[in-house]
């Protein structure tokens, strides 16, 4: 059981990688976090992101974790 969700949970994090990227390109994004574009492009097909790009990304997109990993709560983290 707690595997499938782990699985679903998985499946949805391109989704809101994408989601949080908006309109800009990959390029563009990659630049803003510091990262490669290669890195983002995988990001967002489905390889799992790295403990340094999440917290990066999570920080500099004032994203929430909770929600980026796992679907839970707001997109956007209080301040």
């Amino acid at each position: 059981m707690a595997s499938a969700v782990i699985e679903r949970s998985k499946k949805k994090l391109p989704e809101r990688l994408a989601q949080v990227r908006g309109d800009r390109s990959q390029r563009q994004f990659a630049r803003e976090l510091g990262v490669f574009q290669q890195n983002v492009n995988r990001y967002e097909n489905g390889t799992t992101p790295h403990a340094d790009f999440l917290i990066t990304l999570a920080l500099k997109e004032n994203v929430s974790l909770d929600w980026l990993l796992i679907g839970k709560g707001k997109m956007k983290r209080s301040r």
